[in-house]
């Protein structure tokens, strides 16, 4: 019986694979970015050849095969609704059911003639080895953490060495991501700019919008804490906890506005901008979280049950803060 035709793909990125990549990287079209789950294949493939394992978000995707330049193999995609492997792993979407399944659509097992899967090892958590060999007849073989990593791995027959294992999290790769978490807190700063004009004296737009960004510097300061200055440096502030390094920083920072702008507000004012703008240093970065491998699901669920509270209450005692000032003037 015939095998399905396999697609082929190509180890080089085209103008169009390179803007969708750093649109994707400030949250554009980040939801679509995928493509279709199945086997396809780099260069001459042959029965012999090794068979990767990823996810169907598109950047993932092409990081692996961009690193495969040289390399005949299989790419088996599963379908994780168009989320990275290690986010995919922790919510179930990469794991030994799908795995298991995308085998047998492909009939993997008319394809090549060996029974290995090269799984990556950030899908660790979400794939049962012995499940999927016991359902499939296939082996999970772990590989490196880095697409890069796979040439030198495959070439020492799939033997890994320790910095191949190690999970890095360095300025750069800690930059690469601060367009998208930028891009996805911008909704709520372009919000809250919005209220502001509304609340804002002055016949102008332009006035209003003057207004609405003084006096809220300090909340704006808040959000490029959370954003930008926390992820770059991240390794050298205080705690474990995401939301506590944004909260020391935050408090820094936003202090530091208030008081270069200390004619534009009074002193409830100033309270009331430094409690929004700390609560905003510490609640966006804890969405950074979700952006590393520091800490598992469970752990980021831990930390938003701890933080959103204090979060919170800064926030609502701003808020009354604000609703007094507008009572007694």
């Amino acid at each position: 019986m015939n095998t399905p035709p396999i697609p082929a793909v190509s180890c080089r990125l085209s103008i169009r694979d390179r803007l969708g990549r750093l649109g994707v990287r400030w949250g554009i079209g980040r939801g679509r970015y995928r493509v279709e789950p199945g086997l396809y294949r780099m260069g001459a493939a042959t029965a012999e050849s090794p068979v990767l394992v990823t996810a169907n978000y598109k950047l993932t995707f092409d990081v692996l095969r961009s690193a495969l330049a040289g390399v005949e193999a299989w790419i088996l995609v599963l379908d994780t609704d168009g989320v990275n492997v290690w986010c995919a792993a922790g919510k179930g979407s990469f794991g030994t059911g799908e795995l298991v399944r995308q085998v047998q659509l492909a009939r993997l097992s008319e394809v090549v003639s060996h029974r290995k899967l090269i799984v990556p090892q950030l899908g660790a958590t979400g794939v049962a080895a012995a499940e999927v060999r016991r359902l499939c007849g296939f082996r999970v073989v772990w590989g490196p953490v880095r697409a890069s990593d796979i040439e030198p791995f495959l070439a020492a027959r799939m033997r890994t060495t320790d910095a191949m294992r190690r999970v890095t999290f360095t300025l750069g790769e800690r930059l690469a991501l601060v367009g998208v978490e930028v891009a996805v807190a911008l909704k709520w700063v372009t919000l809250l700019v919005l209220v502001m004009m509304l609340l804002a004296g002055g016949e102008s737009t332009l006035a209003r919008l003057a207004t609405a960004v003084s006096r809220g510097a300090p909340i704006l300061a808040g959000f490029l804490t959370g954003t930008v200055l926390v992820p770059v440096l991240l390794p050298w502030l205080p705690g474990r906890a995401f939301s506590l390094k944004g909260a020391v920083l935050g408090a820094v920072v936003v202090g530091a506005t208030i008081l270069l702008m200390s004619d534009a507000q009074t002193t409830p004012g100033k309270v009331q901008a430094f409690l929004f703008g700390t609560a905003a240093a510490s609640f966006f970065a804890m969405q950074f979280t979700g952006a590393t491998t520091f800490t598992s699901p469970s752990g980021v669920e831990w930390e938003m049950r701890r933080a959103l509270p204090f979060q919170v209450g800064a926030a609502v005692l701003a808020s009354g803060i604000s609703i007094v000032r507008a009572i007694v003037s």
